[in-house]
């Protein structure tokens, strides 16, 4: 089957952005050889987004909104400086303990806290205008939830993205209950004076939003 126009300008953008310590690809490859649903990885091109915006803020310390198998949590905190803080909250023992063996094995696993059971109950024991940036990849039914409360937890200054903000392409005309969630998520946060926000089209859909 040929390949099409667009997966040929996804591998261009691959190959002209730095690319993966060997770590991440090896953690890149267990999860899409392992998991169920495997494509719930941010990959490279979100994971150096990341990274970019947290040299960009200097941010020292992150919060995150599902660990799932850790690749992004360790793309930053390859970013971070050697004090740097990340707290990723995590339902499910399994990602919980993936995630942890590859920490593990990391020289930059240790600036990262896994927080295990439900997200909104581990945010809410940080403390508010702590911290630098959030990344919320996480269950769709409460993002905006979740985005409300890193908001409070989030510096003046201070980025808040989202992923999977296209769903898609879904949320233009959404049916289901994700689809619409993510659109109320989104509409709300055009609506939010209190940010800056941007929505790209990186993956799924990045919404990139600095607080005022």
């Amino acid at each position: 089957m040929a390949r099409s126009k667009s997966e040929d300008i996804l591998d261009y953008c691959r190959q002209h952005s730095r690319a993966d310590s060997l770590l991440l690809s090896n953690l890149e490859k267990y999860t899409w050889e392992n998991e169920d649903v495997p494509q719930m990885i941010s990959g490279q091109l979100v994971g150096k987004f990341l990274q970019s915006i947290i040299i960009m803020i200097n941010a020292k310390r992150i919060v995150e909104v599902g660990t799932f198998t850790g690749y992004s949590a360790l793309q930053m905190a390859e970013a971070i400086p050697e004090d740097g803080e990340i707290h990723t909250c995590e339902l499910m023992k399994k990602h919980v303990n993936t995630a942890q063996s590859f920490f593990d094995r990391s020289e930059f696993g240790y600036k990262i806290t896994i927080h295990e059971g439900p997200a909104l109950d581990s945010l809410e024991q940080l403390q508010s205008n702590n911290f630098d940036m959030a990344f919320i990849d996480a269950d769709k039914s409460n993002y905006l939830d979740y985005y409300k409360r890193c908001f409070t937890l989030i510096r003046s200054g201070g980025a808040i993205i989202l992923d999977n903000m296209l769903w898609g392409g879904t949320v233009i005309d959404p049916k289901d209950d994700d689809s619409k969630m993510l659109r109320k998520t989104g509409d709300y946060i055009q609506n939010d004076d209190r940010v800056f926000n941007t929505l790209l089209s990186i993956r799924d859909g990045l919404m990139l939003c600095i607080k005022k």
